[in-house]
């Protein structure tokens, strides 16, 4: 027994001995890794397909589930790196702005939210209503401490929703997939819409759909619109990407090459135009003005993107291109009577929601630094409502995304959170650009999130979860593959 033993004792101590040992545990360390990443990511995706479900997750209990599920991928993935003693595949140096200028905010609404007795900080509300109460009332720079607990709570959740596909999608195949998981899960929902449209009722909401438009399972058809016109990004995406894949050729005639397209159209290609298909019709049928025309810029980025890079491969890239182009403009001849009906009736603009922004605007420069809390709006703005408003209805929203951001957290805390979303889109943007390998993935990335960077000018659609988690999602695959597979970013 003492010889084998003694033999391979010699045999480690020679200098093949450590490449032995470590590819031992590589070996070792894979086994390990491609089944804990692979569970944590195929949840992942499950969380992402429920998110939509319960109203677009725009109420309390969805909140809470996603507040669990998220963050709670997010611990596990951290521990199960710990128990691996592997490296994050991107460490947080290289984000080293976004992060800090996300802390330093997240940092700041806990302050928002801390209670004084006698701070010259505090929200004067909390001398007026100690006033009307005839005793002592703690205050906060927060006008409504609850609602700004709430949104820091779903902000941490969607923090959490990029970080997680950050790292799991640094392995190209991974992201890919995403993509095209997000594009299958926006058909089925608006599969479901559209179905839902011609019952007149959704069989497990409380809500009537709104009539003759689709809603699927959201609250109002805007905020299914900018959803819509994500997950149509992405099946364009995959699309183009299988175009460029399997049909692709340099050498042949023009006819050659759109025989070669066809061919690719009824076989790799037809499940992501045939999904495409269907969300292209649920959001056109949506009529949402904002929805439809945003997510035309967003097509339009995506194309632009695709024929810069088809411009050094030769025209038969370019004729995929203008291939999709077609497919999307035909459906949209087709099913775009809602859209440009309700655009004849109502034209682009809105002057209540002039008026709003107005006020909002007011509002902000009464408490330009401190702000009034984070997500604080519909306690804020009855205190602003004049007569440039009817009487009737409740706005929650300011439908200006920014407005809100900068009128809760303040100018330079607000600025502070949209400057750490834009430097990800400028990551977004030159990797589609410099990427050869996985291009399409931060080309589609960068397209939603201009998509619905243009929508929440004229709307809220990002304050519901499943647009924020999902483009979230589609943001992180792409600022992961923004760099070459070949760059070392572990910490």
């Amino acid at each position: 027994m003492k010889m084998p033993l003694n033999r391979c004792g010699q045999a480690l101590a020679r200098p093949g001995g450590t490449l032995l040992i470590s590819q031992l545990g590589r070996e070792r360390a894979i086994s390990i890794v491609e089944p804990t990443e692979r569970i944590l990511f195929w949840t992942y995706l499950a969380g992402l397909a429920w998110v939509p479900f319960w109203y677009g997750s725009n109420v309390l209990i969805a909140w809470g589930i996603n507040a669990v599920v998220f963050p709670g991928l997010a611990i596990l993935y951290e521990a199960s790196l710990l128990v691996r003693r592997k490296p994050h595949p991107i460490g947080i140096k290289e984000l080293a702005l976004p992060a800090a200028l996300f802390l330093t905010v997240v940092a700041w609404i806990g302050f928002q939210t801390i209670t004084w007795s006698h701070f010259p900080l505090v929200n004067p509300i909390w001398g007026m209503a100690a006033n009307a109460l005839g005793r002592p009332v703690e205050g906060s720079i927060s006008v409504d401490r609850d609602l700004t607990n709430l949104a820091l709570i779903r902000l941490i959740t969607t923090a959490s929703v990029f970080w997680l596909a950050l790292q799991l999608c640094r392995d190209g195949s991974r992201a890919r997939l995403l993509i095209a998981s997000v594009a299958a899960i926006g058909c089925g929902y608006a599969g479901y819409g559209l179905v839902a449209m011609k019952m007149g009722q959704l069989p497990w909401l409380d809500i009537p759909t709104t009539s003759g438009m689709v809603t699927s399972t959201f609250v109002n058809h805007n905020s299914f619109a900018a959803y819509a016109g994500i997950c149509l990004v992405t099946a364009v995406g995959v699309v183009l990407q299988r175009y460029l894949r399997e049909g692709y050729s340099k050498s042949g005639d023009w006819r050659y090459h759109v025989a070669s397209l066809l061919e690719v159209s009824g076989t790799g290609a037809a499940l992501p135009i045939a999904g495409g298909f269907v969300i292209l019709a649920a959001l056109l049928l949506t009529g949402s003005r904002g929805g439809i025309i945003s997510t035309g810029m967003g097509l339009l980025v995506l194309g632009c993107f695709a024929c810069r890079r088809a411009v050094g491969d030769g025209k038969p890239a370019i004729g995929a291109v203008i291939f999709v182009a077609l497919l999307v403009l035909g459906t949209a001849l087709a099913f775009g009577d809602t859209f440009v009906g309700n655009l004849e009736e109502r034209g682009v603009t809105d002057a209540n929601r002039l008026s709003v922004y107005l006020l909002t605007l007011r509002s902000i420069f009464d408490v330009p630094f401190l702000g009034y809390g984070y997500g604080t709006f519909v306690a804020v703005f009855p205190m602003y409502r004049d007569r440039s408003l009817s009487v009737d209805g409740v706005w929650g929203q300011a439908h200006d995304t920014y407005l809100e951001v900068l009128q809760g957290l303040g100018l330079v805390f607000g600025s502070m959170l949209i400057v750490c979303v834009v430097v990800l889109l400028l990551r977004c943007i030159r990797g589609a650009r410099q990427r050869q390998e996985n291009a399409i993935v931060p080309q589609v990335a960068a397209s939603t999130a201009i998509l619905v960077g243009v929508h929440i000018l004229v709307d809220f659609s990002i304050q519901m979860q499943a647009v924020a988690l999902t483009l979230m999602a589609v943001v992180g695959a792409g600022v992961a593959q923004s760099e070459s597979s070949r760059a070392v970013l572990e910490d």
